[in-house]
């Protein structure tokens, strides 16, 4: 999916979606907030460009942006915003649920169930999500998502041995995330998180993937 549409003038994409002329101009594409260390700004008229340099890690500091990004999208009446990363997968979801947060006043829980509705393969990093939990708490003075530690996997039994020798590659271990409900907070739901990953993390910022799944 090239461009995902959030709200009638913001879009959510990768880094392939600047680069289609005629899909912006289709849109009326004004602005576009380019969240990547390797893709250069396209070059078009009337469309400014923002340029926020981070790397997709769990260490990277995303959130010295979001104030930033989010007046930039606000202030943008002239036209459309395309907010996008490499893949349209952490980087720029996570500032466009931050816009959502500071400018719609909706909680963390409900930007992400509004940005994963628009684009269902988000999966933001541990390292922003506790950047976002820092913003909703700065923004409401609570949270109404914690991600909460792993549990330990269940494996499968082991293989018979082969009747001659050979070498094997290990599989990974399958560890399981979840972003619960804070209780007290009506508007929350279970979320199931899943990723790939050998060792518990310190807090959060081990976790280099997460794709919440809710249960009702």
């Amino acid at each position: 999916m090239m461009m995902s549409q959030v709200t009638p003038t913001l879009f959510l994409g990768g880094a392939d979606a600047s680069l289609n002329a005629a899909l912006l101009s289709q849109k009326r594409i004004t602005l576009i907030v380019n969240a990547t260390l390797t893709h250069a700004c396209p070059v078009y008229p009337g469309v400014e460009c923002v340029c926020v340099p981070v790397s997709d890690l769990p260490s990277a500091r995303l959130g010295d942006h979001f104030d930033r990004v989010a007046e930039r999208i606000h202030g943008n009446r002239e036209g459309g915003t395309l907010v996008h990363c490499a893949a349209g997968m952490s980087r720029s979801p996570a500032l466009v649920m931050a816009y959502l947060m500071r400018f719609r006043g909706v909680t963390l829980r409900q930007a992400h169930r509004w940005v994963q509705d628009s684009r269902p393969f988000v999966r933001l990093n541990a390292g922003f999500w506790e950047q976002l939990l820092q913003y909703e708490r700065r923004l409401y003075g609570r949270n109404t998502v914690r991600v909460e530690p792993p549990e330990e996997p269940l494996l499968p039994p082991p293989p018979p041995p082969p009747l001659t020798p050979r070498v094997t590659r290990a599989a990974p271990r399958l560890q399981a995330y979840r972003v619960s409900a804070v209780p007290g907070s009506p508007l929350m739901t279970r979320m199931q998180v899943m990723t790939q990953g050998t060792r518990r993390p310190k807090r959060a910022t081990g976790l280099t993937s997460l794709k919440p799944k809710f249960f009702s």
